[in-house]
């Protein structure tokens, strides 16, 4: 295994570097995989334990989770990284190109030298006959035979003198000027054949990291266990408590609970809660975002460059003439249909908010029409698409409408798909349309530093932006009147997780405790004995601490149990939680904490 282990690792990290500095030894990746295949090979070499080394078998799960832990560390780092290098290859690419372009221009310059240069080939082709003969003819017995005077005979003389001169001159400047050419061609043909080199080695150095990337990725897959198979009981669990609804400000009344904050008393100690930063889909515009960047004095404009990048077009005269057709309304022309759009509240306008409505009238616009490609099919009148109700909304809202009557987000000639969301939790994520990328960021005063204090949504007082949610949208608590868990209940989830996640054994009994749901969910008793031999077991859970990584999503959870610490990844913590987790308890984001009392 060692012999195999360091051809690995001279393979990522040869003694010698690449050209463009690009490739060279990344000892974060070369971890990354050296442990996955660690890992790998100690699995193949241990895959036939019988029944009776079930000891030593625990003894190898439990060091093999400690080097998953390890690796899924080595990740965070990881992620950094492949940042930094597609930047770096963007760059270099950017670079090359240039030369390309600047190459080519040069290229048809010397074209229309070299079409230049064959007419002057041709005229020094006379030039060189009449000197040649010139010289030939130029005889001064002649001459001075044939002028009737000394003056004619001077005249003559010095005409054919300043011919010849004249000749001569050109000749020479045409040789040099030709002799000037193939050394710039030879140049041209020289710079082609380096940038053709330059492009294949950053194609090579791209493909190698981008290869070496998803292998590592693809080892820490390997690393961080799977759900089992899930029965589609489990899977509807999922699906109500993790799905990323799609809603916004305007349709759903306010989350206002006080049994959501973390300032609630639950009535005993100690006492766990999971709170999601955010709630809908994390990508596009915030509109609570937007208020609270209005609120601190930025434009329409600024917002929508915020959310939508410094890449996006805002075109102002764009939507004059074009109808949109509403299904179960019919068609209303573009600036009507904006009117009629029922997304964010009027009574922000009033608040300082003006300009968030007027970057949602133009994010409302773009989308409409990016959804019916520029208004030749239809849309929704639900929040699945916008809310549109069949009369002006008037008010602030009109304000702002009829302020940007015409602006429309554009991305490579077409209108841009503009996803917005209530509270997004801090981070907002990249999403992809009409082949240009949104930028993922911290959505705060002063970026990563900022959050959660900064955060823009905090400024706007978002209910959503940091919420334990125990209640369905119909508000059906499911017998919970608050979130919080007792130190056995969150132990329980972490016996949910050994069975399900560490080990990958298939359970359909694991669903959340009492009846809501139905089925025959374990008691916690009986998952606590289930998860015995998945290397569970746990009682109690004493503490909690949680990291985060730099792309917005909770990266582990670490707990204080009574038999010792466990490091979970966030998403399998995520998954574990609202599979197991009593009632409706669940956590609607990927970037989330978990509170202690």
């Amino acid at each position: 295994m060692r012999k195999i282990l360091a051809f690995v690792y001279l393979s990522i990290c040869p003694p010698r570097s690449h050209a463009l500095r690009l490739r060279g030894c990344k000892p974060r990746i070369a971890a990354s995989v050296l442990l996955g295949l660690f890992v790998y090979l100690s699995i193949i070499n241990n895959g036939g334990v019988s029944a009776t080394e079930l000891g030593d078998l625990q003894a190898q799960i439990d060091d093999l989770s400690h080097l998953r832990q390890l690796s899924e560390s080595a990740t965070v780092p990881l992620e950094a990284e492949v940042s930094k290098l597609d930047a770096r290859i963007v760059s270099a690419q950017k670079g090359i190109n240039a030369a390309v372009a600047e190459n080519k221009r040069l290229a048809k310059e010397l074209d229309s030298k070299q079409t230049e240069m064959a007419v002057q080939y041709q005229l020094l082709s006379i030039r060189v006959r009449n000197l040649y003969k010139r010289q030939q003819s130029m005889s001064p017995f002649l001459l001075l035979v044939g002028s009737s005077s000394a003056a004619d005979l001077t005249r003559e003389l010095g005409y054919r003198q300043a011919a010849a001169a004249q000749d001569r001159e050109i000749i020479v400047r045409i040789s040099e000027e030709s002799r000037g050419l193939e050394i710039e061609q030879k140049k041209q043909l020289e710079r082609k054949t380096q940038l053709a080199k330059l492009q294949t080695q950053l194609d090579t150095e791209a493909a190698f990291f981008r290869k070496e990337i998803k292998g590592a990725k693809e080892y820490q897959a390997q690393l961080s266990g799977k759900i089992a198979d899930l029965s589609a009981r489990q899977k509807a669990i999922l699906t109500e408590k993790a799905e990323t609804f799609q809603t916004t400000v305007g349709d759903v009344p306010l989350a206002d609970d006080p049994a959501s904050r973390p300032d609630y008393n639950p009535g005993f100690s100690p006492a766990f809660a999971a709170f999601s930063f955010g709630a809908p889909h994390f990508k596009g515009m915030s509109q609570y975002g937007a208020f609270g960047r209005a609120k601190n004095g930025q434009s329409a404009e600024d917002i929508l460059k915020a959310y939508y990048g410094g890449g996006i077009e805002i075109k102002k005269d764009y939507s004059t003439g074009i109808n949109i057709n509403v299904r179960g309304y019919g068609s209303v022309d573009l600036e009507t249909y904006a009117k009629r759009i029922y997304e964010m509240p009027g009574s922000w306008g009033d608040e300082g908010g003006m300009e968030a409505l007027k970057a949602q009238a133009v994010a409302a616009r773009s989308y409409a029409l990016a959804y019916t490609n520029n208004g030749s099919g239809s849309i929704c009148a639900t929040e699945q698409c916008q809310v549109y109700k069949p009369a002006n909304k008037g008010g602030k809202w009109e304000e702002a409408v009829n302020a940007t009557s015409g602006w429309v987000l554009i991305a490579n000639g077409q209108p841009f798909s503009a996803w917005y969301a209530s509270t997004s939790g801090g981070y907002q994520e990249s999403y992809s349309s009409n082949g240009y990328s949104t930028p993922g960021f911290w959505d705060t005063k002063s970026g990563r530093g900022g959050w959660t204090g900064e955060a823009y949504e905090k400024i706007a007082a978002s209910p959503w932006f940091y919420k334990g949610w125990y209640r369905s949208r119909s508000g059906d608590g499911c017998g919970r009147s608050h979130p919080w868990l007792t130190s056995e209940e969150m132990a329980d989830i972490l016996n949910a997780w050994a069975v399900l996640v560490k080990s990958g054994q298939g359970d359909d009994r694991i669903t959340p405790a009492g009846p809501c749901w139905g089925g025959s969910p374990y008691s916690i008793g009986e998952l606590k004995s289930r998860s015995e031999s998945a290397g569970g077991g746990f009682g109690k859970v004493n503490g909690i601490s949680v990291t985060y990584s730099d792309n917005g999503i909770t990266s582990s959870v670490t707990f204080d149990t009574d038999k010792g610490s466990v490091a979970i990844a966030g998403s399998e913590f995520k998954k574990a939680f609202n599979l197991r987790a009593p009632g409706r308890i669940a956590l609607k984001s990927g970037l989330f904490n978990i509170e202690k009392k």
